[in-house]
């Protein structure tokens, strides 16, 4: 049986290991698995390794796969074990671990390469093609992804099944290079980030701040409409009220350490549920409320690796699109999920984000047997991710299961978003919770008198602020439709004596809130223009002698082209109603 793609990646990492130990034979190999478009390896060496030498590595990769046959499967003793890899600190310290398991110690042999390993690999070497692969950057990466260990220098590489599919995702991620929201965000003046700030603390500038305003705006005014309440809760709370929620001893490593004041000690928030628990608290609820749906644009934070931050797709400071729906019973429950999926769906196509290509849906699973991870209630989890089930079954998606993924408190739809490089990132969710009710005492007097334990749904619409944007920017390559574009048109007078009408025809654009600019510097016309095209502006509106003649501009569309000579009065009526309905 022909091996896996998995297999052969995870091979190639033990090739460029044996590769790298032929070339440096000091150097200490650690771990090295498959990824999702190939593999990697971390090394600590005692020379600095570059890209430059790259060529070296594939040719000795290439030399050794050709005597190489296949993966020999070795179970060994600890003592063997920590004899065979007695100079390298690294795996003597997994093989410890994996002896203190009681699990078995397997090593597998490849020509005269050993590696510890529990294996995954090619039948045999010669199913790998040797032009399917390619080195691609060298990185840093600490031992354990814990910043107090060592940092470690870590080789990447891409693997697919043969050379045109290498050779086509390496056009894919080039394209993906230019689009990267990081790059953009610097050349389009959106947003910076500052070492004396702090890591993965975004700092917003006048045009990263309107399209994230226009975000903001478009998803609370939608939310309004399909019966959310939208609150403003702090952003800061005691630890108590974690402790309370039971957040704190399930992610207390991601959350910033406590602040003492006055004895008391409290927290930055990580998540806002807690607080919307408590304004359900503040007086006695009824049926007749239900269902609340109490949303909020949540300013979060959590403590990230700093080798897990990226940009705006992870980050220690984020808004969240936030709201937790208070539900009667189970079939409430189902009912409000298929609410929140409608309005994700309504979300995404009003951002041209198609369901397929784009994002995909994951039911996101709970493990049983892992009662420290989530809470232990077999019968409330059946229940829970069956509803979960049959809502996505009824929507006629395809989705997959994947275990071990749920919150702790309850199953979860995760919409995976597709970004240009093909890397996957969970965008929104909507999460079944039969925890937090109990935890919090959420009760309501039901129809016959009775007090009765309510039921959440945790959802967050467009998810958060920063990470749609880092998706957006990407996949508009920073063109952004002109609802969203931070300036949507530029007028550009030919000469400085047609500067007074075209400050008129700013000043109609600006009425009825078109977000505009006036070129009225004496400049070259062709630069005014080539500087509006390099911003991605929508529309630019160029006025000389002949427009000013007959009260119009020439309108040029950053999507359409040139088109032609328009009356003032149309052009404001065409701009106003694409930015109105957001096409």
């Amino acid at each position: 049986m022909a091996s896996s793609l998995e297999q052969k990646r995870h091979s190639l990492a033990h090739l460029l290991a044996a590769a790298v130990l032929e070339i440096w034979p000091d150097a200490k190999p650690t771990i090295g698995p498959a990824v999702d478009d190939g593999f990697y390896y971390d090394f600590d060496f005692s020379a600095t390794v570059s890209e430059k030498e790259f060529p070296r590595i594939e040719k000795k990769m290439r030399e050794i796969l050709k005597v190489w046959q296949g993966f020999e499967k070795v179970e060994v003793s600890k003592e063997e074990a920590e004899k065979i890899f007695a100079g390298n600190q690294y795996k003597l310290e997994l093989i410890s671990e994996i002896a203190e398991k009681g699990e078995a110690l397997t090593l597998y042999k490849s020509g005269e390469f050993t590696d510890l390993c529990r294996g995954g690999h090619v039948e045999n070497c010669s199913e790998i093609d040797p032009e399917s692969f390619k080195l691609i950057r060298v990185a840093g990466a600490y031992w354990r992804g814990d910043e107090k260990n060592k940092m470690l220098t870590r080789i990447y590489g891409f693997a697919f099944e043969n050379k045109a599919d290498l050779e086509n995702y390496i056009v894919m991620q080039e394209e993906a290079k230019k689009r990267d929201h990081k790059k953009l965000g610097k050349d389009l003046d959106l947003f910076v980030f500052s070492e004396v700030v702090g890591k993965g603390l975004p700092l917003w500038t006048e045009k990263g701040a309107t399209v994230r305003r226009e975000l903001e705006r478009f998803i609370v005014d939608e939310e309004i409409k399909r019966g959310y309440k939208h609150v403003y809760t702090p952003d800061i709370a005691k630890l108590d009220l974690y402790k309370k929620s039971g957040h704190y001893p399930y992610y207390k490593d991601s959350m910033y350490a406590p602040i003492k004041i006055d004895d008391e000690e409290f927290m930055l928030r990580p998540m806002t549920c807690p607080h919307h628990f408590e304004l359900y608290l503040s007086k006695p609820r009824s049926y007749k409320e239900l269902p609340m749906r109490i949303a909020e644009m949540a300013k979060l934070y959590r403590y990230e690796q700093s080798g897990e931050l990226s940009g705006l797709v992870r980050v220690r400071s984020f808004c969240l699109a936030d709201a937790h729906i208070i539900c009667k019973d189970s079939v409430q429950a189902g009912e409000e999920v298929e609410k929140a999926l409608d309005l994700i769906d309504y979300a995404t196509k009003v951002f041209g984000i198609k369901l397929g290509t784009d994002y995909s849906y994951r039911l996101s699973l709970g493990d049983r047997k892992n009662t420290e991870k989530y809470f232990d209630d077999p019968q409330a989890w059946d229940l829970a991710e069956e509803e979960l089930r049959k809502v996505l079954q009824k929507r006629g998606a395809p989705f997959i299961e994947v275990s071990a993924e749920a919150a702790f408190y309850g199953p979860k739809i995760d919409i995976q978003m597709k970004g240009v490089s093909g890397k996957e990132d969970t965008a929104f969710t909507v999460q079944y919770d039969f925890v937090m009710p109990k935890r919090f005492g959420l009760m309501y007097k039901d129809s016959d008198g009775v007090e009765k334990e309510a039921l959440v749904i945790h959802r967050s619409s467009i998810g958060a602020i920063e990470r749609v944007m880092a998706f957006l920017i990407e996949k508009y390559a920073g063109a952004f439709p002109t609802w969203l574009a931070p300036v949507q048109v530029v007028i550009i007078p030919v000469r400085e004596n047609h500067n007074d009408f075209a400050q008129s025809v700013l000043e109609k654009l600006q009425k009825v809130c078109v977000r505009a600019e006036l070129m009225s510097q004496d400049e070259n016309l062709g630069k005014k223009v080539r500087a509006a095209k390099n911003d991605l502006v929508p529309y630019m509106l160029i006025i000389g002698d002949k427009e000013i003649e007959a009260e119009s501009a020439t309108l040029e569309s950053r999507d359409k082209g040139n088109l032609g000579a328009m009356k003032i009065a149309d052009i404001v009526n065409l701009i106003k109603e694409e930015i109105e309905e957001k096409k």
